[in-house]
């Protein structure tokens, strides 16, 4: 049985508050989402949570392990709940959309480069960039449509 946010939050050493376990809760149903799309879904839950306190709780996650930092160039950072394995991720040129890829080749890390010029590697982070079926245009495949799909960006 995979531990509830609580359990998470104590074994991870911080304090059990509202807006912890609400961040926690709301990422494992809503991956890949921007702080302020996350922000946004803890206020339905909780009512009133400032911006800040939501960045704290995404930090100190984080900075734990709770929680995985996606940074894809150009886009905001996002966050998930997908911790410990080795997997990468898919992100749509257009309208920002990311989803998991598992690992193609196995263990960390799953590709090695060409020269480590003294470095012990230990991971390789690996963005796969495109466009998602809703951003693909007719005809050819990934080809932009005249109005790209504007999709929100909390998934």
């Amino acid at each position: 049985m995979t531990p509830g946010p609580r359990e998470l939050l104590k074994n991870a050493g911080l304090r059990v508050t509202a807006p912890r376990v609400a961040v926690l809760d709301w990422l494992a149903e809503h991956p890949h989402a921007t702080a302020d799309a996350v922000a946004e879904g803890v206020r339905t839950r909780l009512g009133s949570v400032s911006t800040q306190a939501v960045y704290d709780v995404l930090h100190a996650c984080a900075r734990t392990g709770l929680l995985r930092r996606i940074e894809p160039a150009g886009h905001p950072a996002r966050y998930e709940t997908r911790t410990g394995d080795n997997h990468h991720h898919l992100v749509c040129r257009v309208c920002g959309r990311t989803e998991d890829v598992d690992c193609v080749h196995g263990a960390a890390p799953c590709l090695e480069p060409s020269d480590t010029v003294g470095f012990s590697v230990d991971e390789a982070e690996v963005l796969f960039w495109g466009r998602c079926p809703d951003c693909q245009g007719p005809g050819l495949p990934g080809a932009l449509t005249a109005e790209p799909h504007a999709k929100e960006l909390t998934t």
